[in-house]
């Protein structure tokens, strides 16, 4: 089986990639190594992938390289951890790269996790998010159409439910309040994958993440944030007055979810007639990965504080634009369909990110 994940330089993809690799698939990885937060936490997990990968050259932009599949910055690399990985550096928005990509290596599989993350930087830099979240997977959506794949699975995000407030979330929901044009974006892919699985018979399933942490975690996020300011005795932010409550979920986790539907390939039901809600006739899936029990913010860092022996200073503040006061998944349908349901305790997962913190800043 040879499976393309894209991001994977990225926090989950990363993780993916390893799964992927240690289970003995063919693995290609892509990435274009953007600077949106510290590459030197990208180039760490390439290189416990055993991946070299050359830092960007002068004329490279922070949005990856120019020119064609198998030139220059662009040649694969083979992992000297693991043979049956390879990776290369490719912008998805590199429509004609992407296209060579596809064409000369004909994979079976497709995880694309690849894309602009972050809510708040979506409210200061909103072009990115057209250009990297949707013209990109719209690129991605057009090489598996001209180069067709068993499976498309695709990272979408709990945010696509926005201010609802009918929890837990579920599947079934309209997702049409969104807070955040990243969660436009994501709201869109899921669109977009399924009229390509409709029109072309692709199957697609979209996943949406809640919330995940973990070891190699991003360093935008609030368990890294909290960990590096308590760790140098300054104040965090913490925001709607410690108010919030977030479905958080172990990257490991995530991975297994990932894996199971990746494994899982959608049919559509023919005897669905459009007048009732769940599977139509294209071969398109949605399912939430969460660990499917929200967990109140103080709650959380207050497990930080236990972890590093250290009390957080904190900078109690309203909730910020674009943020929603809660996420909470049902993940029955992820149970139903692969029989797996995400369970790490919180607790575990935040003692397993400061071990990798500690280990990986030497602090």
């Amino acid at each position: 089986m040879k499976t393309l994940v894209t991001g994977t330089a990225g926090f989950i993809g990363y993780h993916l990639t390893r799964r992927l690799a240690e289970r003995g698939d063919q693995v290609v990885g892509l990435d274009n190594i953007n600077d949106y937060y510290d590459v030197g936490v990208k180039h760490g997990r390439l290189r416990e992938l055993g991946l070299a990968v050359p830092e960007a050259g002068a004329g490279d932009n922070e949005r990856g390289n120019g020119g064609g599949y198998g030139g220059g910055a662009h040649e694969l690399v083979t992992s000297s951890t693991y043979p049956n990985l390879r990776f290369v550096r490719i912008d998805l928005e590199d429509k004609e790269g992407l296209r060579e990509l596809f064409a000369a290596e004909r994979f079976d599989r497709v995880v694309s996790l690849a894309a602009q993350a972050g809510v708040r930087y979506s409210l200061t830099h909103p072009d990115t998010y057209i250009s990297s979240n949707i013209q990109g997977f719209l690129n991605v959506l057009e090489a598996v159409r001209e180069h067709p794949v068993e499976h498309l699975v695709y990272a979408s995000s709990s945010s696509v439910y926005g201010i609802d407030k009918l929890m837990p979330f579920g599947e079934s929901g309209a997702a049409d309040h969104p807070a955040s044009l990243y969660a436009v974006s994501k709201r869109s892919n899921e669109l977009m994958a399924h009229s390509y699985s409709h029109l072309y018979g692709i199957p697609t399933t979209g996943l949406r993440f809640f919330t995940v942490y973990g070891p190699w975690g991003r360093p935008d996020m609030a368990l890294f944030l909290f960990t590096k300011a308590m760790l140098e005795r300054k104040p965090i932010d913490v925001f709607n007055y410690g108010e919030m409550q977030r479905d958080f979920t172990y990257v490991d986790d995530i991975v297994e979810g990932i894996v199971r539907v990746t494994d899982r390939v959608p049919r559509g039901d023919p005897a669905w007639d459009g007048r009732q809600s769940g599977v139509g006739p294209a071969p398109a899936r949605v399912y939430n990965i969460g660990n499917g029990a929200p967990v109140r913010l103080m709650d959380f860092i207050e497990a930080i504080e236990a972890e590093l022996g250290v009390k957080a200073e904190k900078n109690m503040l309203p909730i910020q634009p674009g943020d929603v006061p809660a996420t909470w998944a049902d993940c029955s349908a992820l149970e139903r369909d692969t029989g797996y349901r995400p369970s790490t305790d919180v607790r575990d997962g935040i003692r397993a990110f400061v071990k990798w913190y500690r280990g990986f800043y030497q602090v």
